[in-house]
């Protein structure tokens, strides 16, 4: 074999022995065949492929910093953006197996600089393609052909314009590589009512995209509906992912939602089914015993308050015992207003709750607001935000100088309320 001048790597033999390639492996160096230098694989160090002699043999640091340059001028990333998605792509490459990685890397349908021409044959612009590239910088990798083939079929069958083309690849973009999505996307938009509703649920579970729309998607909906669940839509927003689990699973859950004592017909039955979803019988049980216990309530009066809201089920032990503290030893409720208010549980104790009390107890202490702690708090707690400002910080601004940046200040974690009210 003859040498090229100039140059420091060592070639490739056109058939190289096991020794040879185990000994690449180990040294974590990577042959490429020349037509596929723009990109250089940033995959893990795999054994090397048989290929021809012209082939460099190239370092997977040398790879990622070429990889970084392709990046910027072809795909207009920023410089650090580029290193960014350059050391995801090396990440997320080297968990692919070698003979999925050498079917991939290596074949001569493999074509960054096409696939990019393929996204912007469906009218996507420059500054589209480059949060795709970032968000999933093994979408370069993909098929030609396919993709070609599922964005027209977006474009053309779906009616997506390419503004929602580059939306939906930012959240599935994985999907697209594999699957061939536009009858999913389809029967989501009918089903949801608007492809801005299809990508919120997408992003919450991507798996919309591929599973099988008859076989499982439309099974699970028919069972809500004989089951006489209301707000199917709502329900699937909020805990999209039953839609993908099997049939016998969703069974399951439906009853356990159903045993909280959430009826399936209330509006409150989707955050039941979500939280059963989410957790164990076990850690549910132990969640309720736990409640039990810190409010000093029966079992009955638990499972009254989870019904109301069962969501309080899906917060952490810290959370309920922080909440429980304040409203009983700082705002000086009653144990059983607080179990028959369990809306309490679901407001942020630092962004809403500890401000909302401050401002009462000044108002209180100005003789502005008459002093019943368990139905005034509560009545305050639960008010929409531009209501309580509106009727008990604007309107007391003037006779308290300093009550909305105060409560602004609480709010944002700043000095407590009453501290700055009553500073001297």
């Amino acid at each position: 074999m003859g040498t090229l001048k100039n140059c420091n790597f060592p070639l490739a033999s056109p058939r190289p022995v096991r020794r040879r390639r185990n000994s690449c492996a180990a040294a974590g160096m990577l042959f490429l065949p020349r037509h596929l230098l723009p990109l250089l694989r940033v995959a893990s160090p795999l054994p090397c492929p048989i290929i021809h002699h012209r082939a460099r043999l190239l370092s997977t640091s040398t790879a990622a910093s070429s990889f970084e340059e392709y990046l910027v001028a072809s795909c207009g990333l920023a410089p650090s953006q580029a290193r960014k998605t350059a050391e995801k792509a090396l990440k997320e490459a080297s968990k692919a197996s070698k003979k999925a990685f050498q079917e991939i890397s290596f074949s001569r349908a493999f074509n960054p600089d096409a696939v990019l021409a393929v996204l912007y044959s469906v009218g996507l612009a420059r500054a589209d393609v480059a949060p795709v590239v970032a968000a999933d910088p093994l979408f370069l990798r993909s098929s030609v052909t396919k993709i070609e083939r599922r964005l027209h079929a977006l474009r053309d069958r779906v009616g997506l314009s390419p503004p929602q083309i580059a939306r939906l690849l930012l959240v599935g973009s994985r999907a697209l590589r594999c699957s061939d999505i536009e009858g999913n996307v389809e029967f989501l938009i009918s089903f949801y009512g608007s492809f801005d509703k299809v990508l919120v649920v997408v992003k919450r579970n991507a798996g919309l995209l591929t599973a099988n729309v008859e076989k499982v998607i439309q099974r699970n909906i028919a069972l809500f509906r004989q089951s006489g669940v209301r707000g199917i839509d709502q329900l699937c927003s909020n805990a999209p992912w039953v839609l993908t689990f099997n049939l016998e699973r969703v069974k399951e859950f439906l009853l356990r939602a159903e045993q909280l004592g959430v009826p399936l017909t209330s509006q409150m039955f989707k955050y039941a089914l979500a939280v059963v979803t989410w957790n164990s019988r076990e850690k549910i049980a132990a969640r309720l015993e736990f409640m039990e216990r810190i409010l000093g309530c029966s079992k009955s009066e638990i499972s009254a308050a989870v019904s109301k809201q069962p969501v309080i089920l899906g917060f952490s032990e810290e959370s309920l015992l922080r909440k429980t503290e304040f409203l009983l030893n700082v705002v000086g409720m009653e144990r059983v207003c607080v179990v028959k208010k369990p809306l309490l549980f679901t407001l942020s104790l630092e962004k809403r709750l500890i401000p909302r009390h401050s401002v009462m107890k000044v108002l209180e202490a100005k003789g502005l607001l008459s002093s019943n702690t368990n139905t005034r708090f509560y009545t305050l707690a639960a008010m929409a935000e531009k209501n309580f400002r509106l009727k008990f910080v604007d309107r007391h601004n003037d006779s308290v100088p300093g009550l909305a940046d105060a409560y602004d200040a609480a709010r944002a974690g700043g000095v407590p309320l009453r501290s700055a009210i009553f500073a001297p």
